[in-house]
């Protein structure tokens, strides 16, 4: 009699509510997340919630990311190199102009007071195409730079997604552990009834607050871990302190349309081995500009002027050709300074990519498991549970059970939703790093 009375005492807090659907686990929870919940009022705090979608952090993102309007302020500078390298000749032309007072003594006569002028017009030629390389340098490094901002963007949105989706996650936890508070706080109520009407014991009351009391402590964690992660995505948005970021959307894992082939032939279009490219042509483009500064540059001038007495003024032109000769400086330190760059920039270049390629190989690897652990998940194991938690309360109403082989089955239901929601948390993680290393494009999903 009294295994019957206990058994209806917990089925009133696990067992089938009017829908038929479980308490705990609902039916629906075996392929989908626990949807977000909306906050009470009173676990917002001081702080109101900011109800934010993916969208809307990405376009925060390219808008606000210090990172990023940093590294583009520096194509201010990049354009005005490439303005400098486009001109016609690398200096500007030099003009002169020379103004003579001459007194010319005059043997029984006064002074004769002359004066006399010339101009000129100067240009320094460069010889061996100095322009061209010049120009390909400054346009490589222009390129680089672009794929630079681009990396930092990508840099910037991965770093975001993961945020927004960790805020995500810890909302659903949040869900998930008040559904187990009311489980356990509603269990241990009924429980205390009963053994207030001498029913149960003292053990079995203990049990029952243990459980309630370790459900609070799981959901003020979850809840502190929540806040923890909305103050870190607010400052990754640069949001105002006033509000923290509620976000808005769910887990599903979608599905995968790229092979890990398609993966790696597109990982030398990501923004960084483009940039690194570009830097090398760039280094390139410099090295030659270096080598031909051994060539000397040539001056050529053109020079006028009037000189002689008022009744007899001559009239001069000049042509002029000046070139330096390269006898004891031949740019050696430049020309060694240009290698230097050069073969940095290839050695980082080939680096990058290979562990570039090694990083994606190992991506897909771990994004292949989480895929079968998520998928495991909500195909075997949840359901099984659902099936299992269905049987414990009918076996509990026919005294098969006690109330321990209940809580336990219960548990073990909770602790699969928490392995299913920190499962799916780690598949987005993993798959938006994927995308940033094999350079396709980061906007919350990869097709």
């Amino acid at each position: 009699m009294r295994s019957k009375t206990l058994a209806h005492a917990i089925a009133m807090a696990v067992a089938v509510s009017a829908t038929g659907a479980i308490l705990f686990i609902p039916l629906a929870g075996q392929a989908q997340p626990v949807p977000n919940p909306s906050p009470p009022a009173q676990a917002a705090g001081p702080t109101p919630l900011q109800a934010l979608s993916l969208p809307d952090a990405l376009a925060l993102v390219d808008s606000a990311n210090p990172a990023l309007k940093a590294k583009q302020a520096q194509l201010a500078a990049a354009d005005g190199v490439q303005t400098d390298a486009n001109a016609l000749f690398s200096t500007n032309p030099q003009l002169s102009v020379d103004q003579t007072g001459r007194s010319v003594p005059i043997a029984g006569q006064a002074h004769d007071n002359r004066r006399e002028w010339s101009a000129g017009l100067s240009q320094t030629l460069e010889i061996a195409g100095q322009r061209g390389h010049r120009r390909e340098a400054a346009s490589a490094a222009l390129s680089a730079l672009r794929a630079e901002i681009e990396d930092t963007r990508q840099v910037a949105r991965a770093a975001a997604l993961e945020r927004f989706d960790r805020v995500l996650a810890l909302q659903q936890r949040v869900g998930l552990e008040r559904e187990a508070v009311k489980l356990f706080d509603d269990t241990a109520a009924a429980i205390q009834k009963r053994r207030s009407a001498g029913e149960d014991t003292k053990l079995d009351a203990n049990i029952a607050t243990v459980e309630a009391e370790r459900a609070r402590n799981q959901l003020a964690l979850a809840e502190e871990q929540l806040l923890d992660a909305r103050t870190e995505l607010a400052a990754t948005l640069q949001l105002s302190p006033a509000s923290l970021p509620q976000a808005v959307g769910d887990l599903a894992m979608p599905p995968r349309g790229l092979t890990f082939a398609d993966l790696m032939a597109s990982v030398d279009a990501q923004p960084k081995l483009r940039a690194l490219r570009d830097r090398e042509n760039s280094a390139t483009s410099k090295l030659k500009l270096e080598q031909a500064g051994v060539y000397p540059d040539v001056t050529v001038g053109l020079n006028i002027g009037r000189e002689g007495p008022g009744d007899a003024r001559e009239r001069l032109t000049a042509l002029t050709v000046s070139v330096p000769l390269p006898l004891f400086k031949r740019n050696a330190s430049g020309i060694g300074q240009a290698r230097s760059d050069l073969s940095q920039v290839q050695i980082e270049r080939e680096a990058a990519l290979r562990d570039t390629r090694a990083k994606v190989s190992s991506l897909w690897l771990k994004l292949t498991s989480l895929e079968s652990r998520v998928k495991r998940l909500q195909g075997s194991m949840l359901p099984a549970l659902v099936d299992n938690q269905q049987l414990s309360v009918k076996s509990q109403r026919a005294g098969q059970i006690g109330l321990l082989e209940l809580i336990v089955v219960s548990r073990q239901a909770l602790d699969a939703r928490r392995d299913l929601n920190d499962a799916l948390a780690d598949y987005h993680a993993t798959r938006h790093a994927l995308e940033a290393a094999a350079g396709y494009p980061i906007d919350g999903t990869l097709q």
